[in-house]
């Protein structure tokens, strides 16, 4: 089943789809957003085509949103994997000329409240780089605590890597959306 369309004042989340390949290699082949992902920066679209059919299948136990601006090419994406009953694990990247406009927290954000209030989450969680600021501080503004750090968790492309693990329970998610 695909993801359903999600939407907020200024984006539209939609279903990921191979044909967004050639707007995403931008993104997946840039080294200073590549850094902190599991594999290296995309070397010829052609694997950025591999890499997004994959993302993009249904069935795999995930969703993954293409992230747009209302002109349907894709600036990035959120994905939510399946863990547990009740527990999801989110992704997400975006094209580096987004950074610093809020898009990334519209997008992230939106896909969470998708995750609570219609698919009846109990907690998301979110795995980043120790030294990915940028990620850690998006986590902490979306109300996320620290939860632990896994040493030597990950091996990518500059090396065998530690992970902190960040979690959002339903109920901080409610408080922070009512302010209370």
């Amino acid at each position: 089943m695909p993801a359903p369309t999600l939407t907020t004042a200024r984006l539209v989340l939609r279903q990921l789809r191979e044909d967004d390949a050639a707007a995403l290699f931008p993104v997946l082949s840039d080294a200073e957003v590549m850094i902190w992902w599991s594999s290296g920066p995309h070397a010829s679209l052609a694997e950025t085509e591999a890499y997004v059919k994959g993302n993009a299948a249904e069935g795999q136990g995930y969703h993954c949103w293409a992230i747009t601006a209302g002109d349907d090419v894709a600036l990035g994406w959120v994905i939510l994997i399946d863990g547990k009953t009740q527990v999801k694990e989110i992704g997400y990247i975006l094209r580096r000329d987004h950074w610093g406009a809020g898009i990334a927290r519209e997008a992230v954000a939106r896909v969470i409240a998708h995750g609570f209030d219609d698919l009846g989450l109990r907690r998301i969680f979110a795995d980043t780089d120790p030294e990915n600021g940028g990620s850690i501080a998006l986590l902490e503004r979306l109300g996320f605590q620290r939860e632990g750090r896994l040493r030597g968790e990950w091996e990518t492309h500059i090396g065998v890597r530690d992970s902190l693990i960040f979690g959002l329970l339903r109920d901080e998610w409610m408080m922070e959306k009512t302010g209370e």
